[in-house]
């Protein structure tokens, strides 16, 4: 019996001892009922460094003005007719003279910063790296507390390399100057660019002619770490520059590939090419619709049917244009150009009929969402990299059918000398049509490469129809190899010039460059051969 009691007494003691730990200490709340704003400050960072429930409880009930005291200095949590007290973890009837804690705006935005500093602690890793990605912006010696004890207990890698320089930026502003000169030593390594102004800073001089940073040697440390981030930075803007430089001149790529075909080997001007991009993004558009209503289980596949879908689309419309309009403009170049013209014309309208004025929108399957990260900043974009794979799938594919198939060799035959073709049995009309259809499926394909990118809307295919020529025209008519070369030069060209001359400048400095290159190189990059030339 009295083994027993014993045994009842010290679970009484460890529930209470527990209760007592779970609880926040009077003296950590009662400043919070004060008036001295930087004594009420400093106590809600030294409540978010006790990282506990309570504490979270605390910082919310003071960003929705439900903390209230009593004169005093006790502080509750007032729900109603209720108020709950964070010392003792009990609720109970309102006490008397219970009145609301004020909260000015400096007080307001050092509870945000707390409690976003709170999130390190999450068990969401998405969550905590989002909250450390936000901190390396305005991280506070006041939140060193908080950051160090998230280091100390962080798992994972990359998490933990961003709380590092979180905390070198949180120790900037220490009164500490060996403290101050350690941080800015250990952002030498970081490719934040936001924390360029914070290092200038501490190069300036304050309006008396005194350093801002008084410690001549951490100033020596902070010229260093600048010149360290600036070339850091440099290289990741030319890695970014040269890879989007590459997906914009992937998406050039799809979209004049088809216009290779139809007016490189052809020499049919068609118009009406950037309206068949337009139809390869609505055709993806209803299939991710279609796969919305009757299969959303497997939304992310749209994608796989859209595009077989989309080059017959768009094939079986440049077959219908070829049979009824087409076929009676060969050789005439200038009819060519107006009829087309008045067909792209005809297909907007149409779209804008079936789908309206407004744009709609195609959502990327869940894998082609996202990025990868290099170099600590550098986003490269899942649907940019799938575009820029795609586009050699592509390339390489018709390659293989002018090449290494039987159509090919017919449309070559044909392109080269159409009468002697003819002549050995070749059905010039057919290959006419399938070579027309075939330059237009591809172009259905660069349409749902576009979809992946921004919203469809029936002005879609104008944005790129005078991109789409100049690529063709520059690489060399009816060369293949030299409209890859264009597109990616003229990509690369074009996201260089951008940052220096901005994005009409440079459009205007590229076209002024093509005109000058054409008239002293008429044929382009590369000049055809042999018969086919004459």
């Amino acid at each position: 019996m009295r083994f027993i009691l014993r045994c009842s007494l010290f679970l009484c003691l460890s529930v209470h001892a527990i209760g007592a730990l779970a609880a926040i200490d009077g003296a950590l709340l009662k400043p919070l009922a004060g008036d001295d704003p930087d004594t009420r400050i400093e106590a809600v960072n030294r409540i978010a460094a006790l990282a506990t429930p309570d504490a979270l409880k605390i910082l919310t009930a003071l960003k929705n003005d439900a903390l209230s005291a009593t004169p005093d200095g006790q502080v509750y949590i007032v729900d109603n007719d209720r108020a709950f007290n964070p010392q003792t973890d009990k609720s109970g009837p309102l006490p008397e003279g219970i009145d609301s804690i004020s909260v000015n705006n400096r007080l307001r935005s050092a509870v945000d910063d707390a409690l976003s500093g709170l999130k390190l602690l999450s068990s969401d890793p998405a969550e905590r790296r989002s909250a450390a990605l936000a901190l390396q912006k305005t991280a506070t010696p006041a939140q060193a507390l908080l950051i160090m004890k998230a280091l100390a207990v962080e798992t994972d890698p990359g998490i933990k390399a961003t709380l590092q320089l979180v905390a070198a930026t949180a120790n900037l502003q220490s009164p500490d100057a060996a403290l101050r000169k350690s941080a800015v030593r250990s952002l030498a390594t970081s490719t934040n660019a936001s924390l360029k102004p914070v290092l200038q800073h501490m190069l300036d001089k304050n309006p008396d002619g005194s350093n801002v940073e008084p410690d001549e040697s951490v100033r020596v440390e902070a010229i260093r770490t600048l010149q360290a981030l600036n070339s850091r930075l440099a290289r990741t803007e030319f890695v970014g520059n040269l890879f989007y430089g590459i997906s914009l001149g992937s998406v050039l790529l799809l979209t004049a590939l088809g216009l290779a075909i139809t007016f490189g080997l052809m020499g049919i001007i068609n118009m009406a090419h950037g309206e068949l991009l337009m139809i390869g993004a609505y055709t993806t558009y209803l299939c991710q619709m279609g796969f919305r209503k009757f299969l959303p289980g497997a939304l992310d596949a749209y994608l796989l049917v859209a595009l077989p879908a989309a080059f017959l689309v768009a094939g079986g419309i440049g077959i219908l244009l070829e049979r009824t309009v087409i076929r009676w403009l060969y050789g005439r170049p200038l009819e060519t150009l107006l009829a087309t013209w008045g067909i792209s014309l005809m297909l907007m309208q149409l779209v804008r009929t079936i789908f309206g004025a407004q744009n709609v929108e195609v959502a990327n399957p869940s894998w082609m969402s996202g990025g990868v990260t290099v170099l600590g900043s550098l986003v490269l974009s899942y649907n940019r990299i799938v575009i820029i794979v795609f586009a050699l799938v592509v390339v390489i594919a018709v390659w293989v059918i002018l090449n290494r198939t039987r159509l090919g060799l017919f449309v070559r035959a044909v392109m080269q000398n159409r009468r002697m073709a003819g002549c050995v049995g070749v059905s010039t009309d057919r290959i006419d049509m399938l070579t027309f259809g075939l330059g237009c499926g591809i172009a259905g394909l660069g349409g749902v490469a576009l979809s992946q990118l921004g919203n469809v809307g029936p002005d879609l295919g104008q944005s790129y129809i005078v991109d789409s020529f100049m690529v063709v025209v520059l690489g060399g008519v009816g060369q293949l190899a030299g409209t890859v070369i264009a597109a990616i030069g003229l990509g690369e060209v074009n996201k260089f010039l951008e940052p220096v001359a901005g994005a009409v400048l440079a459009k205007i400095a590229i076209l002024v460059f093509i005109i000058i290159f054409i008239q002293k190189r008429p044929q382009g990059l590369f000049a055809l051969k042999g018969r086919s030339a004459d």
